[in-house]
């Protein structure tokens, strides 16, 4: 069950103030917020629907780099809140001239932020060349490029692993499968079965990798194969790739459609920290 929230007319009530909006909480949820950091940023997913004030799908069909199957799209088959979850639901469809359909969703131009606590709780999907991730890219990505800009994956499983997931970053000379990363592995069960919880704790010069609260990677300068881009703003992404390189492609073992369950992303900033 999710902690007690703002209700939406104490919500208008704030923002008639000009307070703090409800979009962007100054304090945590019931549940509290991990000692040392402060709610920055969060979403919920209480609404009717997605808000697009906070994410911008991402559309389209190009293999996005991996050789991956599906075609983007922002239709509500692919995402939308339901029942106080998000859902990026994969499906077995012809559309653009791609055979599967899936979403993709980012906070690019909306919440950008360097350092801090970012964090979701998810039900990944499941099956062979079923491709959940929870992860980061640097704001400046459009101008400098990939992995100059960085990337930082909280979390992503692929189906033939399904009681593995992988924390990693891309810099330059460490980018692809170069790339530095580890694996946290369940004692039993796969993580479709339930809800986990995946945050990175990223402050100067350190990025901590957490699953359901155990520490299992840590990512830093001197420890990376290459340079240590991880000083600027980054932006958090959501999605549902089906195939590529790293998963390969469904099989007669896939069961679709797929879908990946969020019920909530919150962003802390360290507590005292300016904003940046």
């Amino acid at each position: 069950m999710k902690p007690f929230r703002l209700s939406l007319s104490l919500c208008s009530a704030l923002l008639a103030l000009n307070l703090a909006g409800c979009a962007a909480p100054a304090t945590a949820p019931a549940s509290g917020a991990p000692a040392g950091w402060t709610l920055a940023w969060s979403d919920e997913f209480d609404g009717a629907d997605l808000d697009r004030g906070k994410w911008t799908p991402e559309t389209g069909g190009h293999g996005w780099g991996n050789a991956e199957l599906q075609h983007y799209t922002g239709r509500r088959e692919n995402v939308r809140v339901e029942d106080g979850l998000l859902v990026i639901e994969a499906r077995r469809e012809a559309y653009g001239g791609n055979a599967y359909t899936s979403a993709r969703i980012k906070t690019a131009g909306l919440m950008e932020q360097m350092h801090g606590r970012f964090e979701a709780r998810i039900k990944v999907a499941r099956g062979q060349g079923i491709w959940p991730a929870f992860w980061m890219l640097g704001a400046d990505i459009g101008k400098i490029g990939w992995p100059r800009a960085g990337e930082i994956d909280i979390m992503e499983n692929i189906g033939k692993e399904p009681d593995i997931v992988h924390g990693t970053v891309h810099g330059p000379g460490y980018s692809g499968e170069k790339a530095f990363g580890a694996p946290a592995r369940l004692a039993q069960g796969s993580y479709a079965d339930d809800f986990h919880v995946f945050a990175v704790e990223w402050e100067p010069g350190e990025i901590r990798w957490y699953r359901d609260g155990v520490h299992f990677h840590t990512a830093r300068p001197e420890l990376v194969k290459g340079d240590w881009v991880f000083e600027r703003p980054f932006f958090v992404l959501l999605n549902l790739a089906v195939g590529g390189y790293w998963p390969g492609n469904p099989d007669g073992t896939t069961v679709l459609p797929q879908r990946m369950l969020v019920d909530w992303v919150r962003v802390y900033r360290k507590s005292g920290a300016a904003r940046r």
